[in-house]
């Protein structure tokens, strides 16, 4: 694989952002790679280094997430400052206009980029996420997010994974670095998360309404527009993604049967949708 550059930038108040940088032709728009909540740049390896060359593709760290710091309180995960922090790493990475390609949560930043600053995407990949969120498929992530379980042992970690995560079609050599990019081993020889628990307590509460997002998705530009889905996901229905492509006829659509929330992004329909998707983006 390619390897990237770590890169260490600051955000608005100070707090250090970091973000790997695979390079690329500076003729071509720039992939930028945002990850779901709790997870980090390390999820877009393989993305990068399929791409580099070609492109150059960034993927960032939100604050509390991987290599990038945490906040002295929860409220500084706020989604609305996720958003800031995106806008100040571009700026400071001299990424003035990109294709987005966002995870779950990641696409819910680039549906808002859309509206706020439209100028900034020149694509935009929704993996497994759109305008209106299933509560159910919320709750677990929540519940999976709050805790450190503190294995013992990756076999552990890699043990918890296979229990608690939907079918995503993993590879039986998968496990182990899905498990390492998840967890990473501290000081007291145990594995923690790669976040910030407390950004659980940002996430809407059990009871609460999901955010009507269709203002975000319906204010999208006129962009080469993809959505990549896993059909047995518990985050996006299937009622959701029908009204999402009578919204955009445009939208292309990549079904993923018997995969849940989110899709890796591993397997060779989810990258034939990326090429194709990234081929109409100059």
């Amino acid at each position: 694989m390619t390897a990237p550059r770590r890169r260490r930038i600051s955000a608005r108040d100070g707090l250090r952002l970091s973000a790997l940088d695979w390079e690329g032709p500076h003729g071509a728009t720039p992939l930028l790679c945002l990850a779901g909540i709790a997870r980090s740049s390390l999820d877009f390896r393989r993305i990068g280094a399929r791409y580099a060359g070609q492109r150059r593709v960034v993927a960032l760290d939100y604050a509390g997430h991987g290599e990038s710091a945490r906040a002295e309180t929860p409220r500084r995960y706020a989604p609305q400052l996720a958003i800031q922090d995106v806008l100040d790493a571009m700026a400071a990475l001299g990424l003035h206009r990109v294709a987005l390609l966002g995870t779950s949560f990641g696409g819910i930043l680039g549906m808002a980029l859309g509206t706020l600053r439209p100028g900034v995407l020149a694509g935009l990949a929704l993996n497994d996420t759109g305008p209106r969120l299933a509560s159910p498929g919320l709750d677990t992530i929540r519940e999976l997010i709050g805790r450190d379980p503190a294995f013992a042992s990756l076999d552990d970690a890699i043990g918890f994974l296979r229990a608690r995560l939907p079918p995503l079609g993993f590879a039986e050599a998968d496990w182990p670095d899905l498990a390492e990019r998840t967890y990473a081993r501290g000081e007291d020889g145990r594995w923690h998360p790669r976040w910030d628990i407390r950004i659980a307590e940002v996430l809407p509460k059990p009871g609460d309404a999901a955010p009507d997002l269709w203002p975000f998705f319906r204010a999208i530009p006129a962009i080469p527009l993809l959505l990549v889905r896993g059909e047995a996901s518990a985050v996006l229905a299937a009622d959701t993604v029908q009204a999402m492509q009578a919204a955009r006829p445009d939208m292309a659509v990549c079904a993923l049967p018997g995969i849940g929330h989110s899709p890796p992004l591993l397997d060779a329909a989810s990258l034939a949708a990326i090429d194709a998707w990234l081929a109409r983006i100059p």
